[in-house]
């Protein structure tokens, strides 16, 4: 292997170790959130639709890390396709915000970290894998 497909092969293993990480901590903290009165109370104004997606994407996450590690062609779209449904629901938020809907401005926040983060995990994948 030569030291610049070393390089490259280290940073997308690196970065399939995030993605992977991510998207347990994400199942898990959606997760609680979903199913734990307790945590739903300390969560504050959560918008359902968001938290749903985000839990559901978790899974999707940790496919998309192995497909990555694994240096699959479907990984790069799979890692597109997170990255667009992201967007979608990060702009159906914000009309939900627009209209007058509760939220927490934590979720604008992580929602702004996701869609840049997949987007960037695209790229990556699209010129690593």
């Amino acid at each position: 292997m030569k030291l610049a497909e070393l390089k490259y092969s280290r940073w997308v293993s690196g970065l399939a170790i995030f993605a992977a990480l991510f998207g347990l901590l994400t199942v898990v903290s959606g997760g609680s959130v979903l199913f734990n009165a307790a945590a739903q109370r300390a969560a504050g104004n959560t918008v359902g639709f968001v938290l749903w997606f985000n839990f559901l994407a978790g899974f999707a996450y940790v496919i998309a890390a192995v497909g990555l590690w694994r240096r699959q062609p479907w990984s790069m779209w799979l890692a597109f396709i997170i990255a667009t449904a992201s967007l979608i629901i990060f702009a159906v938020f914000g009309l939900h915000i627009l209209t007058g809907g509760g939220y927490e401005i934590r979720t604008v926040a992580a929602m702004s970290l996701r869609t840049t983060l997949w987007f960037f995990i695209s790229a990556v994948a699209y010129k690593y894998v």
